[in-house]
């Protein structure tokens, strides 16, 4: 995990122990609080054209940000948990999916990829 990952995952770590949260932070609450502010931050977008989603005002820029951060809250609590290191997670995934997506194949297409085979 990066130093600012770390420093981050040990801040929360402290501020739910500071109010005996711990006890709720199980991964299946954690996991649910991620999904619903998941929800929230998907909320922000729901009805803008893709243009509008790209170019937001400052009332909706300033509440997606703060989406964005109780979904990385409760995202790097959930990592921290269940001893996962996001960046290591993600660099897998990205490994994943350069197997997967070949980019003479796949450029500029949103098609999926068939799973890789196991062999």
């Amino acid at each position: 995990m990066t130093d600012d990952l770390a420093s981050l995952a040990t801040r929360l770590r402290a501020f739910a122990h500071a109010r005996d949260w711990e006890q709720f932070h199980t991964p299946k609450n954690l996991a649910m609080a991620l999904a619903g502010e998941a929800g929230e931050l998907l909320a922000e977008f729901q009805w803008l054209t893709p243009e509008e989603s790209s170019d937001l005002d400052p009332a909706t820029l300033a509440r997606v940000r703060s989406e964005l951060g109780d979904v990385m809250t409760y995202l790097v609590r959930l990592a921290d948990i269940l001893d996962i290191d996001l960046v290591e997670a993600a660099h897998a995934k990205t490994d994943e999916g350069e197997r997967r997506y070949d980019p003479a194949l796949y450029r500029g297409s949103a098609r999926k990829a068939p799973p890789l085979s196991e062999g």
